[in-house]
């Protein structure tokens, strides 16, 4: 089988790429032949050298770096992007048997889905926020700080001020979600939900869209070793980046009025604001092994509050899979797989209940019992990249063979998690037309 996978970086710097970067190579490891298309102009990940591994970059400027109006001018409709893609889908050796978007706002737009949907193969499209419905993405009030209750692109949605922003950012996005819609609305699409939160909330939001819902985990690339020894740890941790709707000033927040050290590996505009404070350990963005190793040396818990409807965050996995507890938000997807009390704690994203659960963390025998209880419930069924894969392999095989009418979403979770599906008696037709 060919697969093209189309993203827009070839580098793992968020979870979108990971997933993307990493898929491709499980597939190309699996004997699959893979074409990898980044749209912006930059390095690529090592993983992506394989002999059965194609890439191609389209050399697109990220819309972040053009003056303002070309920004929204390509934001909306690139032009461009379109050309480069089928130009580099005609010169393919092989026709793709499948094509799978991951990303599409920083450098393609919805002007790309003209050209995937008219190669008469099956398109899919990994949901990894709330893009294909919602202007800004995340289905959240930046200015109430709070999810979003409005129906994307209803009235109230073009007027409400919810851009991180501005309202110039607001309307352009608002266009863009609009030129996809007008483009992608009439057509079949694959959409592949990472999260059972994901799966329920997309469907209601997509009005217009034509398409086969699926529910395939992420994979999680950490190696199988012996737990970790969280209880030894010192500082409860935060991974990735430090912004409010992430809820990393919850985390440090709550640190304190529990009595705990709080560690920030990442970045962010609130690093600043917590750089200097008591108790507060700022490391900066590090690689993925470092990551791995201080958290396994320092960590009693990995906290992710989200205040918004996160539908990971990796980082929740990860540390489960190391042994360490997971502190995660009951917005965000992630949470589904933390068991509350057993492997980690479940909390509303606010500062009291954060610190409740802080406070459990201070003693040594619950870390060590929610650490070995995380390690033994996640490797009983890893999210390993060899069984997305699998799962991946089975959604395209059955498109290709044009009897994926509809999603089969127990077997697609089973495997991803490694075991083995059960047969459904019958398979219900979940492809909607919203």
């Amino acid at each position: 089988m060919h697969v093209v996978i189309l993203a827009e970086f070839a580098v793992p710097s968020g979870g979108a790429e990971k997933v993307a970067v990493e898929s491709a190579r499980g597939l190309a490891d699996a004997g699959h032949d893979v074409t990898f298309i980044q749209g912006v102009k930059g390095p690529a990940d090592p993983l992506l050298d394989h002999p059965r591994l194609r890439r191609i970059a389209l050399d697109l400027p990220d819309i972040w770096s053009r003056p303002a109006l070309a920004a929204a001018s390509a934001g909306i409709w690139h032009g461009a992007a379109a050309r480069r893609l089928a130009a580099a889908l005609d010169g393919l050796p092989v026709p793709p048997d499948c094509l799978h978007l991951h990303q599409w706002t920083r450098s393609l737009s919805p002007s790309v889905f003209p050209i995937l949907l008219g190669r008469g193969v099956p398109v899919f499209v990994t949901l990894h926020d709330y893009f294909l419905a919602c202007p800004n993405g995340v289905y959240y009030r930046f200015d109430r700080n709070e999810p979003c209750g409005l129906r994307p692109m209803s009235a109230a949605c073009l007027a409400a001020p919810c851009d991180a922003r501005s309202r110039a950012h607001k309307l352009v996005r608002t266009g863009r979600t609009a030129a996809l819609r007008r483009v992608a609305g009439g057509s079949r699409l694959h959409l592949v939900h990472v999260c059972d939160a994901s799966l329920a909330r997309m469907g209601p939001m997509l009005a217009g869209l034509a398409a086969s819902h699926h529910r395939v985990d992420n994979p999680v690339a950490v190696a199988q070793a012996a737990p970790a020894r969280p209880e030894r740890g010192d500082a409860v941790a935060y991974v990735g980046r430090m912004t409010e709707e992430k809820g990393a000033d919850l985390v440090a927040a709550a640190a304190r009025e529990a009595g705990l050290p709080a560690l920030f590996i990442g970045s962010g505009p609130l690093a600043e604001r917590l750089r200097g404070q008591e108790g507060i350990e700022l490391l900066g963005w590090r690689g993925p092994a470092e990551v791995q190793a201080i958290l396994r040396a320092r960590a009693r818990a990995v906290a992710a509050p989200s205040r918004w409807l996160e539908t990971g965050p990796l980082t929740v996995y990860e540390a489960l899979a190391a042994g360490i507890p997971a502190v995660a938000s009951e917005r965000s997807g992630a949470a589904e797989k933390v068991r509350h009390g057993e492997t980690g704690y479940v909390v509303a994203p606010e500062t009291g209940a954060l610190a409740d659960a802080f406070r459990a963390l201070r003693d040594d025998e619950t870390v060590a019992r929610l650490g070995r209880a995380a390690h033994a419930r996640y490797w009983s069924a890893p999210l390993s990249l060899a069984a997305h894969c699998v799962a991946l392999a089975a959604l395209y095989g059955r498109a290709v063979r044009g009897d994926l009418c509809a999603p089969q979403q127990e077997g697609a979770r089973f495997a991803a998690s490694g075991a083995a599906a059960p047969a459904p008696a019958r398979e219900p037709d979940l492809a909607v037309r919203l």
